[in-house]
């Protein structure tokens, strides 16, 4: 956390907006990009002249270059907090989000843009709640609220309901809005949540520890809670039970992938920790 690691992000057509910023935009402005001729007299600014078109123009009028100019975009961070993401075997699940958390608000610092954070569990955690606002400190922000967060005391409900409940209050807005969580929650609402959100570029990271998707090297007997009711549990780790284990992460992995792409969704998968480059591979390809 000491060391910020920024990542670039771009979305994947023009943005809206006119407040300038470093994201290809859709509206009239100080820009590079060519967007048309207008005539003099709807957009009276004498410094855009074009002599040669005006000259070429039929009939013969004074015409103007209008160019697109580049926008900021807001930014917005939804992020479990559920029993599950304080699990981890070196670092818990929501210790590796505070860490992205933190490299965001600084990458959205240099590019520009707002930034804010809603948290959910089985609803909205009004608590962790930091509106989008611009500034150098807004990461170490959300990171330090993400570190001091605690387990949920109540009976664990369903996360798909706080996911729906939070997606309902940015319903419609433009933007960039990451979707932070491990998604151990049935997935049937998923689809309906994300159509809250059909104007945003939406970028599910799902944050999974290596002792979730690999079960262990050596021992006949394991003891295992569930991470959202505690309940204990012993499994007798024989080979099938390993394979059978290796086999229902790589369906539920499939599950999130198709789940995600019936919207063309695409997920980054955060094991282990954030890793900046990667999630800037990402955006690369996406942008493609």
């Amino acid at each position: 956390m000491d060391v910020l690691r920024e990542f670039h992000y771009r979305l994947p057509g023009r943005a809206g907006g006119f407040r300038p910023g470093s994201h290809p935009g859709t509206s009239f402005g100080v820009g590079q990009a060519f967007a048309l001729h207008a005539r003099l007299f709807d957009h009276p600014d004498p410094r855009r002249v074009d002599l040669r078109a005006s000259l070429r123009s039929v009939p013969r009028e004074w015409l103007v270059r209008l160019n697109l100019q580049r926008v900021a975009v807001p930014v917005h961070l939804l992020i479990d907090v559920s029993a599950s993401m304080h699990f981890g075997s070196r670092r818990t699940k929501l210790a590796s989000a505070a860490e992205f958390a933190a490299a965001l608000g600084y990458s959205a610092f240099r590019a520009g843009d707002r930034v804010g954070m809603l948290a959910f569990d089985d609803a909205p955690r009004d608590d962790l709640y930091l509106p989008a606002r611009y500034g150098r400190a807004t990461g170490d922000a959300m990171a330090a609220a993400l570190l001091r967060c605690e387990p949920p005391q109540r009976e664990p409900g369903s996360g798909i309901d706080g996911l729906a409940r939070t997606f309902g209050r940015i319903a419609g807005e433009a933007g960039l809005v990451f979707v932070v969580s491990d998604f151990h929650w049935p997935l049937d609402g998923l689809p309906a949540a994300l159509d809250l959100l059909v104007n945003a570029c939406v970028v599910p990271m799902v944050v999974w520890d290596d002792a979730e998707v690999e079960p262990p090297a050596s021992g006949a007997l394991l003891r295992v809670h569930d991470a959202e009711t505690g309940a204990p549990r012993t499994l007798w780790l024989r080979e099938r039970t390993r394979a059978s284990w290796r086999e229902r992460v790589a369906q539920r992995r499939a599950t999130l992938v198709r789940a995600f792409g019936q919207r063309g969704i695409r997920p980054f998968w955060m094991n282990g920790g954030f890793d900046a480059d990667r999630l800037t591979q990402y955006f690369e390809e996406i942008a493609a």
